[in-house]
C-alpha cells in the first residue's frame, strides 16, 4: 500500500520550530511522504496540494496562518502546539505521535470549521481580498477618533456602529478578539458569525450572534486616516471614508484535527479558566 502523504508547516521564526521539524523527519519518512516542508504563511506549492494531512509546528497564529494558507484545498490540519496558549493547536509532540496512525487511518476524524472571504474591492487604493479563519476586524486606528460604520447582512440593515471598531468572527474566533471585546463563546461546530462592536459610544449596541448564509457589507461612512481591515491579527489593508468592506462564508472550510482525550469544554476550561470558581486564600 502506497504511503500517505503530508505538508509541514511551521513558524520558522520561533526558536526551536526548525530543530524539532528536522529532529522529527526521520520518524515522519518511515510512516508517509513528505510533500514539502515551508512557512505556514507562504504560498503552498502544486505538489502540496495533494497531501492527505498538513502537519502544523507553531501556537495558535501559526494554525490561523496555515488555514489561510490551506484555503480551498481540503487538507486537515493537525496542530503541534510549540507556542503559549496552544487553543487551536492542541497536540504536543507526543500526543501527536501517540495518535498519528489513527489519524492517517481516519479514525480522527477532524471538524470543519468556517471560513470567511473579506474584500474591499471597490476601492483602487485599497483594493483587497483574503481568507479569514478566526475574525475580520474593523480598528479606528490613528489619529484614533471613533469611527462610523454602516452593517448590513444581505439586503437588511443590522445597525449603525459608531466606536473604536467592529469584530466579525467565526465560532472558532469567537474565543479570541471577539471575548476580549465581550462577544459571546460560540461551539466551534455552530453554523454562525458574531458580530462585536469595538468600545461602541452607545448603551443599547450590544455583540449580534447571525447566519453564515448572507453576505455582511460594513460601508465606512466614516474612518481615520490610520484605520483599518485587520484579518485574524496577522493580515491588514487601509481603509477609506466610502469603502464598503464585504465578509461572506468562504467556499470551503477549515479542517482541524481535534484533540481526542478532551472536549471543546476541557479546552476552555484549562485554557482560559472557564466556568471555575474564585480561588480563595484560607
Amino acid at each position: 500500500m502506497a504511503k500517505k502523504s503530508i505538508v509541514i508547516l511551521g513558524n520558522m521564526g520561533r526558536a526551536g520550530v526548525a530543530e524539532q521539524i528536522d529532529a522529527l523527519r526521520g520518524w515522519f519518512e518511515r510512516r508517509v511522504k513528505i510533500l514539502g516542508v515551508q512557512a505556514a504563511n507562504s504560498p503552498l506549492g502544486d505538489a502540496a496540494r495533494s497531501a492527505n494531512l498538513c502537519v502544523v509546528f507553531g501556537g495558535d497564529g501559526t494554525l490561523l496562518a496555515a488555514a489561510r494558507t490551506l484555503t480551498g484545498t481540503g487538507i486537515p490540519l493537525l496542530g503541534v502546539n510549540m507556542g503559549k496558549l496552544g487553543f487551536l493547536a492542541e497536540f504536543d509532540v507526543q500526543t501527536m505521535q501517540k495518535h498519528f496512525s489513527a489519524i492517517l487511518a481516519g479514525k480522527l476524524a477532524p471538524t470543519d470549521r468556517i471560513m470567511l472571504q473579506a474584500c474591499v474591492g471597490d476601492c483602487d487604493t485599497h483594493r483587497f481580498c483574503s481568507p479569514a479563519a478566526n475574525d475580520v476586524a474593523i480598528s479606528a486606528g490613528p489619529p484614533f477618533r471613533m469611527i462610523d460604520l454602516n452593517v448590513a447582512q444581505g439586503n437588511e440593515q443590522i445597525a449603525q456602529y459608531f466606536g473604536d471598531g467592529l469584530v466579525i468572527s467565526t465560532p472558532s474566533g469567537s474565543t479570541g478578539y471577539n471575548l476580549s471585546a465581550g462577544g459571546p463563546i460560540l461551539e466551534p461546530v455552530l453554523d454562525a458569525l458574531v458580530i462585536t462592536p469595538i468600545a461602541p459610544h452607545s448603551l443599547s449596541i450590544r455583540p449580534i450572534v447571525v447566519g453564515a448564509e448572507a453576505v455582511i457589507r460594513v460601508t465606512a461612512t466614516r474612518v481615520n486616516a490610520g484605520s483599518a481591515v485587520i484579518i485574524d491579527g496577522q493580515v491588514s489593508s487601509g481603509l477609506c471614508s466610502g469603502d464598503v468592506v464585504e465578509v461572506r462564508r468562504a467556499a470551503a472550510p477549515a479542517r482541524i484535527i481535534p484533540h481526542p482525550d478532551r472536549t471543546f469544554f476541557d479546552t476552555l476550561t484549562s485554557k482560559l479558566q472557564w466556568g471555575r470558581s474564585p480561588h480563595h486564600r484560607t
